[in-house]
């Protein structure tokens, strides 16, 4: 393996050929992680309800797109089937699609709680549900879910979307646990403050760099947001056979934030 500070490589074959399934992946994170597939061989397939920007991050990185809404299981399924019958397999399941509720308990309605759930909780265990036993036949898979530091510690203001990451978190444990012996892997990521739509969305203002950077040199160890390819690394590397004997972990990501 070749390191420079900031890089991880995975070896330069491992995913040639690979076939790549990556939700949530239209922008952001998401995209971040199918770039970087796609720069190492995959054949990756761009799955979100955002036609638009789905066709963009398709089109720059030699991808198929999957319209749909994560939230419904049958899309789930016609997902996975159409990435198998394109490729013959499904190798890697990236759950990355997530929304957020910027609301305490009092403030959070029926409707709000009912799609974070949805998309953040069902999302992850519908496509999961869909690519395992195509993975079970294979005797091989990796999962890499997108959890939160807000999984584990918890907020103020966003309590549909730290109890969505804390299901996420034990559903990557009981699913790594239910398939440890069957070649399948799975892990996920707990990013802190990413430089991201989604850090500024759902918000009264949108905060300006100025306020971003306020913030990350007030509530962060290393006093700067991450870049999305930061937490794209890691996910690279939870899907590589360099953490062949990883599974069931959750990995902060999250410069420093949760070891205080």
């Amino acid at each position: 393996m070749s390191q420079t500070r900031g890089r991880f490589d995975p070896p330069a074959t491992e995913f040639q050929r690979r076939s790549v399934v990556v939700t949530g992946a239209a922008s952001g994170m998401g995209a971040a992680t199918a770039r970087l597939f796609a720069a190492e061989g995959a054949a990756v397939f761009v799955v979100d309800r955002d036609a638009v920007g789905a066709r963009r991050i398709a089109d720059e990185i030699d991808a198929r797109i999957i319209i749909g809404d994560v939230s419904e299981s049958e899309f789930c399924d016609r997902a996975i089937a159409e990435s198998v019958e394109a490729t013959g397999r499904v190798d890697v399941l990236v759950n990355c699609a997530g929304v957020i509720l910027r609301a305490d308990g009092a403030g959070t309605d029926d409707a709000g709680w009912k799609r974070v759930m949805s998309v953040n909780v069902d999302g992850v265990f519908f496509m999961s549900r869909a690519a395992i036993p195509h993975m079970v036949e294979q005797q091989s898979g990796v999962i890499v879910n997108f959890g939160s530091i807000w999984g584990g510690i918890g907020a103020a203001g966003v309590v549909a979307y730290c109890a969505s990451k804390g299901a996420v978190h034990q559903i990557t444990r009981a699913m790594a646990l239910d398939h440890a012996t069957n070649g399948i892997r799975i892990n996920a990521v707990a990013p802190g403050e990413v430089d991201t739509p989604m850090l500024s969305s759902g918000r009264e203002m949108r905060p300006s760099d100025a306020e971003l950077q306020e913030l990350a040199t007030e509530t962060i160890p290393m006093k700067r947001l991450a870049d999305p390819d930061e937490i794209a690394r890691v996910v690279v590397f939870l899907a590589s056979d360099h953490a062949s004997y990883m599974t069931g972990a959750i990995v902060p990501v999250d410069a420093g934030f949760t070891a205080r």
